[in-house]
């Protein structure tokens, strides 16, 4: 199969579909890898070391999406982008698709097959392609937090973990996920007062178990997202519903409310945020401020520090990525019902519940429209 690596194009977004070791993985499997110049230059990676590991450079984009049979990136495709897919693409890449109208509008007109990183599951019920990222994310999180709480960032002027003699910064995560236990991690780390709050005691008894006397478990109520929220200093929302938008638990009230100076992290913003006071952000202008709060909600945090976060996700999306080169997308998703979760778009019809739900479309599920096309063929 011809896979292809575009350049991302996103704000500050440094990351690369394939990683240098991944290309000779394909490359040592059969595979022939085009890849946009400097397309892996914000992890140190130029052409040089790609031709070295058997990929082909190319000077465009255009280029690569014409030659490519499949397109592996990161982020979701920028319109610019989404004009080049093809009905015989396979496009393997993160999407988030329920809060972007646009976005998937232009997927279905596409014709493509449009895999989501995020959706793909596996046996324990997790998402293995979102984990790394996510673990990712909520250790940024803490940083992103501890950076707005200061002064000149227009935060109280909190050190995190405060002095002796001095408080810590009381730090709220809502979401136990993997989001949040790696938040969690980075705030105690720091020695942060550290409040978690979850729907699942399971959850709940897992973190204390893990962290112990350090952290506060509370069950979420909106009681008492209420009442933990108004007295904190930094909330970080880690709340997901695989494939859904974000429930909004922080209110614009609740906003008005919270003390002058405090810091809402949305890690959730890719799926439209879980605060209503949300929009999405950039690394090149991270936050602004609603009633005295300040907001940061990049919706590609990961790609602060692409050396990481690229080598990361490559571990996990590359046996995957494998799986659809080497047998093709209909038997990679026939054998595998866990990356069938994957399917977002197929054939102009959208395959995952909650998107269609949320913007409106007919639901067709992924096995029904994989079928559809085999009959029509």
């Amino acid at each position: 199969m011809r896979i292809g690596v575009p350049k991302e194009i996103k704000n500050h977004e440094y990351r690369v579909g394939l990683t240098p070791e991944s290309v000779r993985e394909l490359v040592a499997n059969g595979h022939d890898v085009v890849i946009e110049t400097q397309a892996g230059a914000g992890i140190g990676a130029g052409d040089e070391v790609y031709q070295t590991a058997g990929a082909r450079i190319l000077a465009t984009a255009a280029e690569v999406f014409e030659a490519a049979q499949m397109i592996v990136k990161v982020k979701e495709p920028q319109a610019v982008e989404r004009a080049m897919l093809r009905p015989d693409h396979i496009l393997f890449t993160y999407l988030h698709l329920a809060p972007d109208a646009a976005q998937t509008a232009d997927l279905v007109k596409s014709g493509a097959t449009c895999i989501a990183y995020e959706t793909v599951t596996d046996g324990r019920g997790g998402l293995p392609l979102l984990a790394p990222m996510s673990q990712v994310a909520g250790r940024l999180s803490v940083q992103a937090g501890a950076t707005a709480l200061e002064r000149a960032h227009g935060g109280a002027g909190m050190l995190l973990g405060g002095v002796p003699g001095v408080a810590p910064a009381k730090v709220v995560v809502i979401g136990g996920g993997v989001v949040g236990a790696h938040a969690i991690t980075m705030a105690l780390g720091l020695g942060a007062d550290v409040t978690v709050l979850d729907r699942s005691i399971d959850v709940l008894g897992s973190l204390s178990s893990r962290f112990g006397a350090a952290l506060r478990t509370v069950y979420s109520t909106r009681a008492a997202v209420e009442e933990y929220v108004l007295d904190a200093d930094l909330v970080i929302g880690a709340v997901l519903v695989a494939g859904a938008a974000a429930p909004k638990l922080v209110t614009a009230d609740h906003v008005r409310r919270m003390k002058a100076g405090s810091v809402l992290v949305d890690v959730a913003i890719d799926q439209g945020g879980c605060f209503e006071t949300s929009h999405a952000t950039t690394h090149a202008e991270p936050t602004y401020v609603v009633d005295e709060v300040v907001h940061y909600c990049v919706a590609n945090m990961p790609g602060a520090v692409p050396k990481t976060s690229a080598h990361a996700l490559n571990n996990a999306t590359l046996p995957f990525t494998l799986a659809l080169a080497n047998n093709g997308y209909k038997k990679a998703l026939s054998d595998n019902p866990h990356l069938l979760n994957g399917l977002n778009v197929h054939a102009g019809r959208v395959t995952v519940k909650a998107v269609a739900d949320a913007l409106g479309y007919d639901y067709v599920s992924p096995q029904d429209a994989l079928a559809e096309v085999a009959a029509a063929a």
